[in-house]
C-alpha cells in the first residue's frame, strides 16, 4: 500500500508566477544590455514556453524567429552568456520582491512540515533562481525545509523528460509511491508522470488549456480558506482548498 512521505514541487508557474513578469521580463532585459534589439512580448513568451529551458529557448527563439541573425562563432557560448545576464536580472526582480507565491503556496508548505512530510524541488530552473525565489518570499532559513532541490544542469534531459524528477528521488531515497508532485503545465506533468509520480496541477494564464490528462486533479489554484480554488479536472469531494487532507485523499485514490 503507498504511503505518502512527500511532496514535489515544480518552480516557474507552480511555486510561483514568474514566467510573465519574471523570466520574461529579465529576457528582454539581457536583450537591451546586449544590445540585441529583441524584444518578447507576452503572446511570444508564451509560444516560446513550448521549449523547455532558458538557454534552450534563446536558441530556439534565434531558429525560428531570428533566421537572418548574424551567428556568432561560439553560438553556445554567446547563448550562456545571455542566460547569465537574464540570471542576473531575474535575480534583482527575485531580491526586490516583485514576484510574490501563488496563493495557498506557503500555507501548503508549512502544514506539510507541520505534519511530517518532506519537501523536494524538481524544476528547470537555476538553483540561484529557486533559493533566492524562497528567501524573498519565505526567509532565509525556508532554503532548509527541502530535502533536495533538484535545479538547472544537474540532469542531461529537461522536462518533458523524467530525469529531473527520478533525480530527486534518488537523492531523497524516496520511490514514486512515496511522493505526490505539483506542476502547472503539460511538460511538467509529462515529466512527473514518466517518473511514476501522482501529480497535481494548478494552471496559469500561460498553461490553462494544455492537456493535463493523468493528473489526478486539476485546478486554478492552490486555494486559501477564505479564497476557494477551482476545479478543472477530477474530483476535490467537499474540498475547497488543497490542504494534507486533500492531498492524502488524492495520493491514495
Amino acid at each position: 500500500m503507498k504511503k505518502l512521505k512527500a511532496l514535489l514541487f515544480d518552480v516557474d508557474g507552480t511555486v510561483s508566477d514568474t514566467e510573465r513578469d519574471g523570466h520574461r521580463v529579465a529576457f528582454n532585459q539581457a536583450f537591451s544590455e546586449a544590445g540585441l534589439g529583441w524584444h518578447w512580448s507576452i503572446e511570444t513568451y508564451g509560444r516560446l514556453l513550448e521549449v523547455t529551458g532558458g538557454k534552450e529557448r534563446i536558441r530556439h527563439f534565434i531558429d525560428t524567429f531570428q533566421p537572418a541573425f548574424d551567428l556568432p562563432a561560439d553560438l553556445g557560448g554567446f547563448i550562456r552568456k545571455l542566460h547569465q545576464t537574464k540570471t542576473r536580472h531575474y535575480l534583482a526582480l527575485l531580491e526586490s520582491a516583485a514576484i510574490p507565491l501563488r496563493p495557498g503556496v506557503e500555507r501548503l508548505l508549512k502544514e506539510a512540515r507541520a505534519s511530517g512530510l518532506r519537501l523536494g524541488i524538481a524544476t528547470t530552473t537555476t538553483p540561484a533562481n529557486v533559493t533566492t525565489l524562497l528567501t524573498a518570499t519565505l526567509g532565509a532559513e525556508s532554503v532548509s525545509w527541502f530535502d533536495v532541490i533538484a535545479a538547472g544542469d544537474v540532469v542531461a534531459n529537461k522536462k518533458p523528460a523524467p530525469d529531473i524528477f527520478r533525480y530527486a528521488l534518488e537523492k531523497m531515497k524516496l520511490t514514486a509511491d512515496d511522493c505526490l508532485a505539483f506542476e502547472d503545465s503539460e511538460n511538467g506533468l509529462q515529466s512527473s508522470l514518466g517518473a511514476g509520480l501522482t501529480t497535481v496541477v494548478t494552471v496559469n494564464g500561460y498553461t490553462l488549456g494544455q492537456d493535463f490528462n493523468g493528473a489526478v486533479i486539476v485546478l486554478d489554484q492552490l486555494g486559501e480558506p477564505d479564497a476557494a480554488f477551482t476545479v478543472l479536472a477530477g474530483n476535490a469531494s467537499d474540498a475547497t482548498y488543497v490542504d494534507i487532507a486533500l492531498i492524502k485523499r488524492l495520493f491514495e485514490t
